[in-house]
């Protein structure tokens, strides 16, 4: 594992920034948070077309629990809703931000609900070897579905940003390692401790984005975004970005310029409105698809949209503006794939 400068410029007394100093996220007052609660700026101002049922039956299909089960060496993805993603890559089974439980908050209990059901349980999972976690808010970071994992005995390498651990240490979780932007860490075996063909290298990445689990630790963690990176025979390695929640930034320039050209990103797509809002912590589906030229993406599959009620957008928005995106750009609209909750799909290489 490696680290850059100990004291970078995100650091901060008691906390991180984001790499534009100008963009600064949480200090929100909170009257503006009551004043927008009431507005309705934090759940959809409508239901998608047909209602939230037919929107789910749409958008869900059963889990392959047979096909999950097997050890995949050529890279397969399997959407769990929102922005949980199974990467199964090099021998691997690596789960990012995972959030199954029937809200978006405190326990799983409260919060957000989840429109579209979760194709499959915390308990359910196969066998995860590497965990990610890009930042400590709700829908990123489930109590209970981190307590199902642990419950069903699991035993991941765990990957979180400077600040976290200790989140996990009060629950008596082990093998977490914290990561700072530009930190890595390779992995050599799975969670049985069998070897892989290859390592498996892990890169902790800029976002522009905040963090707060409680209203005292606002930005008293890190947020980022994740690089997997394979490479199981001597020619360029194979790529997956994780970016977490992001708005648009020259993060992702950099990103590319440091680290290499990405080959398959879980695009963020979805809770862009208001814009006034969110605009500096999410990106909208036109500045994603910008996002995605900056590291020069073959092929990228669209997450964080249609399973919480999070923002003012409908559910079945984020797909309309992603499709005029695309067409802006000149770009194919099966460029992002807009997968089901519980869909699993080969990576082309």
């Amino acid at each position: 594992m490696t680290h850059s400068n100990p004291a970078p410029d995100h650091h901060r007394p008691g906390g991180f920034a984001n790499s534009d100093r100008s963009v600064v996220i949480g200090d929100f007052p909170w009257y503006e948070m009551v004043w927008r609660g009431l507005r309705g700026d934090f759940k959809p101002l409508a239901a998608p077309t047909g209602g939230y049922e037919k929107f789910a039956d749409d958008w869900s299909q059963a889990v392959d629990h047979a096909r999950l089960a097997q050890r995949q060496s050529a890279p397969v993805v399997t959407w769990l809703g929102h922005v949980s993603v199974l990467l199964q890559v090099g021998g691997l089974n690596v789960l990012t931000d995972p959030t199954l439980a029937d809200f978006a908050g405190p326990y799983g209990r409260f919060g957000a609900p989840r429109m579209v059901p979760a194709p499959l349980k915390g308990g359910e999972l196969p066998p995860i070897d590497v965990l990610l976690i890009s930042h400590n808010h709700y829908d990123h970071l489930c109590d209970a579905t981190v307590a199902a994992m642990v419950a069903a005995g699991q035993k991941p390498k765990i990957f979180v940003p400077l600040g976290l651990k200790r989140w996990f240490d009060e629950r008596q979780i082990p093998n977490v390692t914290e990561l700072d932007w530009w930190g890595q860490a390779d992995v050599h075996t799975d969670c049985t401790g069998a070897p892989l063909a290859h390592p498996v290298r892990i890169h902790f990445t800029p976002a522009q984005h905040w963090s707060r689990r409680t209203p005292f630790d606002t930005n008293a963690s890190l947020w980022g975004g994740y690089m997997v990176e394979h490479k199981p025979k001597a020619v360029d390695a194979w790529r997956f970005l994780f970016p977490g929640d992001t708005g648009y930034s020259a993060d992702f320039k950099a990103i590319r310029q440091r680290l290499g050209a990405v080959d398959f990103l879980a695009l963020p797509i979805g809770a862009y409105l208001p814009r006034d809002f969110m605009k500096n912590m999410h990106v909208n589906p036109a500045d994603a698809v910008q996002l995605m030229l900056d590291l020069e993406t073959k092929q990228a599959m669209g997450v964080h949209w249609g399973t919480f009620k999070l923002t003012q957008e409908s559910f079945d928005h984020p797909p309309r503006d992603l499709a005029a995106a695309l067409h802006a750009q000149g770009l194919a609209q099966d460029t992002v794939w807009l997968m089901r909750h519980g869909e699993t799909r080969a990576v082309p290489i």
